[in-house]
């Protein structure tokens, strides 16, 4: 009796953030984006593959991503600080309705050329600069601190959970003559329209910080840069979240790759392998969710971290399609932890005032990981593949070490691990600033 209890109190645990009725649309808003996202994610690479049947043009598609992603990021985390959050969010989906929408057409003319694929990785870069800081940044005023990891959590539950069905949906749906790649896009776009319909039904949220109307867009970014700069714990994890998932979250360029080139698969297993991803991340979602804003989240965070790229190099040693299929189920269960719980700490490490930033600057890692995909492409078609992405795991084994061994140096033993005692559990502001106070004198 009484472990049916507690099971139940984890369970309402795990879903706490979802009684909040405007947090309750914005993740609704949030998983239609997803499945449109996913979906195109797919879309993208097979288009790019049937195109040149290239790994260095899937890797340019993703350059392309990158650096738009690269410029987008910083200005979408100041527009975040200084605009309604909730017109941010509507813009960008917008964006993405519009690159998905003329992309399928083309392929439905038979007039799609590489160039298109590559300006919808530009268009589709510029929206998520605006979608992804915006949405955090909200979820956080939505839930309070108290709350914060288990929203992050429930968010990355809903990206995860389309990842179960929606790359295996664009798949099937491109391998069949009635909609092809063209009538999938087509399909994809649709999903981002209803995300629309929740954005809109959610109230304006004004901007945060009351003096970035006197300053410049690049003085906030410099400003935000300083601000992470200043606290030695926020930019040890600013700078390990970039390499890990630069070099880490680089395996799912690859897919078409692997499966057609590889193991000599179609177009639908493409989504598949993506749908074994898709299992271990929603496997851990909701534990994780109930547990996300404990004393032992930044542990776990190191653990996903080795766990990630200790999964890309199994991913680039596996003989068949099935053992790679249970190695990226297991990659997808480590990238969810590592993401979760790096962005709530991020959060609660900055000041309210510059969380749309700060959160800018921990999704550039995006940006990077877009950025090293030509080279990395490029590099497979030189040393094959499967050496490629042993050297992306072992990078990011390098990285998460260099972060533990920074943490354990740190002579407060770290202020991640205070925080993990005090403001992830709802502790009072001034506690969080006397703590932060300290370690910006060191």
């Amino acid at each position: 009796m009484i472990s049916r209890l507690r099971e139940r109190g984890a369970e309402s645990a795990a879903f706490a953030s979802l009684r909040n009725d405007d947090y309750r649309k914005l993740w609704w808003a949030g998983l239609y984006t997803f499945i449109s996202v996913q979906m195109q994610f797919v879309l993208r690479g097979l288009l790019a593959w049937d195109l040149t049947e290239r790994e260095g043009a899937l890797g340019l598609v993703y350059l392309c991503f990158g650096l738009t992603l690269l410029v987008a990021t910083p200005l979408g985390g100041v527009a975040t600080d200084r605009f309604d959050k909730r017109t941010m969010l509507v813009v960008s989906q917008v964006g993405i309705v519009v690159s998905s929408v003329l992309i399928g057409v083309a392929v439905l003319l038979d007039a799609a050329a590489f160039w298109m694929v590559m300006a919808s990785a530009v268009v589709q870069g510029m929206s998520f600069g605006l979608f992804g800081p915006a949405r955090v940044a909200f979820s956080a005023h939505l839930v309070g601190r108290e709350q914060l990891g288990n929203a992050i959590a429930l968010s990355l539950l809903s990206m995860n959970g389309t990842r179960v069905f929606a790359p295996s949906l664009a798949g099937a749906l491109a391998g069949w003559a009635l909609f092809g790649i063209g009538g999938a896009y087509l399909i994809a776009s649709i999903f981002s329209v209803i995300s629309v319909y929740y954005l809109l039904a959610m109230p304006r949220f004004p901007a945060t910080d009351a003096t970035a109307s006197s300053r410049s867009p690049l003085a906030d970014i410099a400003d935000g840069v300083r601000h992470v700069r200043e606290r030695p714990p926020l930019r040890r994890l600013v700078l390990a979240s970039f390499f890990i998932i630069m070099f880490g979250f680089n395996y799912v360029s690859f897919y078409p790759a692997v499966v057609e080139g590889l193991y000599g698969l179609g177009d639908a297993w493409v989504g598949i392998i993506s749908t074994g991803s898709a299992i271990g991340a929603v496997a851990v979602s909701v534990p994780l969710a109930s547990r996300a804003d404990s004393p032992r989240a930044r542990s776990a965070m190191v653990i996903g971290s080795f766990g990630f790229g200790l999964g890309v190099i199994a991913f680039g040693l596996a003989p068949s399609f099935w053992v790679a299929f249970v190695v990226i189920a297991v990659v997808g269960a480590m990238t969810t932890v590592y993401q979760t719980l790096s962005n709530t700490l991020a959060l609660q490490l900055a000041d309210e005032s510059h969380q749309g930033r700060v959160q800018s600057l921990m999704q550039l890692s995006f940006a990077g990981f877009g950025i090293a995909a030509a080279p990395l492409g490029f590099l497979a078609e030189i040393v094959s593949l499967p050496v490629t992405l042993v050297l992306m795991g072992i990078a990011t084994v390098i990285t998460a070490g260099l972060y533990a061994i920074g943490e354990s140096r740190d002579p407060s033993g770290g202020l991640a691990s205070q925080l993990g005692n005090g403001s992830l559990n709802g502790d009072s502001e001034p506690g969080i600033d006397e703590l932060r106070a300290s370690k910006v004198q060191g």
